[in-house]
């Protein structure tokens, strides 16, 4: 673990001022207690409050950090896939997020992907393909959050299989902003629900152990756990990497993949200079004078893709070991309370990182894997070329780059008139165009796309006269066209 760089709650708290703390944490345990949070997220918060107030800094410079140089690669796996582990295993979607970036107030994994079936589709679709593949039982579970559950639920109802009700979700917390000026709770009396923001994806361990799903899982058999980002199509379950898992021993393990220029502006891995452990270092947590080296991908090759596999046996002795409160970095975001409303009350929300766990971890490890098991959906750009051909749907309802693209996908970049959903539908009336020889698609103005157009090299289409056109049926290849 990186214990150098993660104060324990006492240090914390008797560093403090624990005026602060003594002057506010009863408003904000009254709050709490009032909205019915269990002890855990409670906890939890209490934490992460108290590494707020204690003033901490949360700041990762580069004079703690070693870079990460070699690690264990996928293609270079020695255990023997061990399909016995799989009735002791079970796979976690994070399953929380709503698509609002792309104009949704549902569920992101209610988007429709390829051909009708959307991410949940796909989702139950593979663990059923698994199920059958190594005849044996296959445990499910999402972790949804208050604004997604519903839905979810309800369009996972046609595949009772998985699981239904709380052996199907357990739900995230939510936790209070804080009032930046007093670091009082927020108060937003026209719309309470403005006074509360969700945790982080960190706040998976908590939610599992408040839950009681921890204690019931554990108490069924169950001790590993695969857990991914349910809009991340290429993190499907594999024997080869639970194998090596298990017989490493680790108790924490994250897939990492290398950086290239186009993801230098995510997150990390670093080894702690003091403790020689491994950690994760975010933007948030990077200090402006560092930036430099932050972006060096060849000083820092691997970033965490958020596929992690637990131990949860070793999870709840963590918890045991710290007071029920696992230790993880927090950062602070600056909002304001009605995030639509800029001139309302300044807030800091404070979050936690789920793969920021490798930290907590005596041992943890990591694994570079291929590109192709780190595949979200983030934005209508992604979107569009995932519903082309350059991907296929594989027969155990993976999706993958066509064999023809060598590993690498089309790029394409939408105008910002596309960003959201229904824009998009309106730009592909015809279903969207062929992309498996594209290396690259603008599009600028407002337009549709006719049926039957292919587009290969780089092509760039423009529309500047501010009425649609259609771009008409044929093939364009390395050109910009004006409509």
């Amino acid at each position: 673990g990186g214990a150098s760089l993660k104060p324990s709650f006492m240090e914390i708290v008797s560093k403090v001022g624990p005026s602060k703390m003594a002057e506010m944490w009863p408003k904000f345990e009254e709050k709490m207690k009032k909205d019915g949070m269990n002890e855990t997220a409670m906890a939890a918060f209490k934490y992460t409050y108290g590494v707020l107030v204690s003033g901490a800094d949360v700041m990762i410079p580069e004079s703690k950090l070693d870079p990460v140089e070699s690690l264990t690669e996928y293609e270079k796996l020695k255990e023997k896939p061990d399909p016995r582990l799989l009735k002791k295993t079970l796979i976690l979607k994070l399953n929380g997020g709503l698509g609002t970036g792309m104009g949704l107030d549902k569920a992101k994994s209610l988007l429709e992907v390829t051909g009708g079936l959307t991410f949940l589709d796909l989702i139950a679709k593979q663990v059923a393909t698994m199920k059958k593949e190594f005849k044996t039982d296959l445990k499910f579970m999402l972790m949804n959050s208050f604004s997604t559950s519903k839905d979810t639920l309800e369009a996972l109802s046609k595949y009772p299989e998985l699981g239904t009700g709380s052996d199907l979700e357990f739900v995230q917390n939510k936790a209070p902003k804080v009032t930046a000026s007093d670091m009082s709770p927020a108060e937003w009396p026209s719309n309470p629900d403005h006074e509360w923001c969700p945790p982080g994806h960190g706040d998976l361990y908590p939610a599992m152990l408040g839950s009681g799903t921890l204690e019931k899982l554990l108490k069924k058999g169950y001790r590993y756990m695969f857990v991914s980002n349910s809009d991340n199509l290429g993190a499907t379950m594999d024997l080869k990497i639970l194998s090596h898992f298990v017989q490493s021993g680790a108790p924490f393990m994250t897939e990492v993949a290398e950086r290239t220029d186009a993801d230098k502006k995510g997150g990390h891995l670093a080894k702690d200079k003091a403790t020689g452990g491994l950690l994760l270092r975010e933007s948030a947590q990077c200090p402006e004078e560092d930036e430099k080296e932050f972006q060096n991908v060849g000083k820092y090759k691997f970033f965490n893709t958020n596929n992690l596999w637990v131990d949860l046996v070793a999870l709840k002795r963590e918890f045991r070991r710290n007071d029920g409160a696992l230790p993880l970095p927090v950062m602070k975001n600056a909002k304001t309370v009605d995030p639509r409303d800029k001139k309302s009350t300044a807030v800091l929300q404070l979050e936690t990182a789920m793969g920021a766990a490798i930290q907590c971890f005596q041992g943890a490890s990591a694994l570079v894997i291929p590109r192709s098991r780190f595949a979200p959906v983030k934005t209508t750009n992604d979107l569009l070329a995932l519903r082309s051909d350059a991907y296929t749907l594989t027969e155990d309802s993976t999706i993958v780059l066509a064999a023809e693209r060598q590993g690498v996908p089309p790029d394409v970049k939408l105008d910002g008139m596309y960003k959201f959903m229904d824009a998009l539908e309106k730009l592909i009336p015809n279903g969207p165009p062929s992309l498996i020889n594209c290396k690259k698609l603008v599009v600028e103005g407002p337009m549709t796309f006719g049926k039957d157009v292919v587009i290969k090299g780089t092509v760039t289409v423009k529309n500047t006269s501010g009425t649609e056109k259609e771009l008409a049926a044929g093939v364009y290849e390395d050109k910009t066209v004006e409509l």
